[in-house]
C-alpha cells in the first residue's frame, strides 16, 4: 500500500466512525462517569469502587482466597494483590495462611474494614442512583437486563477471558 493510498483509506475511515455510535466508546465513558460518581459520593472514605466490591465481598464471605476474590470481583489475580495489599495497609483486612495449604493466603474483614463498610454503603447506593437518574424506573430496569444479557453472552463464549482488569 502506498503512502497515498493508505492516507485515503485513514480519512475514509475518518469519515465513516462515530465515536459516539460505538458501544465501546460508550461503555468507556459510562465507566469513567460511574467512577467519578462514586468517587464523588465517597472521597471522605478514600475506598475506590474496586476496593468497595471487595470489601463488600468479604464482608459476603469471609475467609475466601485470593483467586476466588479476584473471579468474584471480575478483576484479574495478579492486579487484586495491589489492592488487598492497599487495603491490609489501611488495617481494612487480614491474611491469614490456610490451615490446609500454607501457600493460600485467606482474607478477613477486619473491625474496621466492617465499620468502613458500613459507612461507604450509603454512598455507593446514592452512586447507582445517580448513574441511572436519567432513566425511568422501566427503562433501569430494561438497561440492567440488557448490560446483563451482554456480559452473560461474553461470559459464557469465554470472550470474557482476561477481561477482569
Amino acid at each position: 500500500m502506498t503512502r497515498a493510498s493508505a492516507r485515503k483509506t485513514s480519512a475514509s475511515h475518518r469519515r465513516i466512525i462515530d465515536l459516539e455510535a460505538l458501544p465501546g466508546h460508550a461503555i468507556r465513558r459510562l465507566q469513567q462517569i460511574a467512577v467519578a460518581i462514586f468517587m464523588d459520593e465517597s472521597t471522605a472514605s478514600g475506598v475506590t469502587p474496586v476496593q468497595f466490591a471487595v470489601l463488600h465481598t468479604l464482608a459476603q464471605q469471609p475467609g475466601i482466597d485470593q483467586r476466588t476474590l479476584a473471579h468474584k470481583v471480575s478483576f484479574d489475580t495478579s492486579t487484586i494483590g495491589g489492592v488487598i495489599d492497599r487495603l491490609e495497609a489501611r488495617g481494612l483486612l487480614t491474611r491469614s495462611h490456610s490451615p490446609e495449604d500454607r501457600r493460600v493466603r485467606l482474607l478477613h474483614l477486619t473491625d474496621e474494614g466492617e465499620a468502613l463498610l458500613a459507612e461507604v454503603t450509603p454512598s455507593m447506593q446514592r452512586t447507582q442512583e445517580r448513574i441511572l437518574a436519567p432513566l425511568s424506573s422501566a427503562e433501569r430496569k430494561d438497561f440492567m437486563r440488557m448490560m446483563n444479557a451482554v456480559i452473560q453472552h461474553h461470559v459464557e463464549t469465554g470472550e470474557a477471558d482476561g477481561a477482569e482488569a
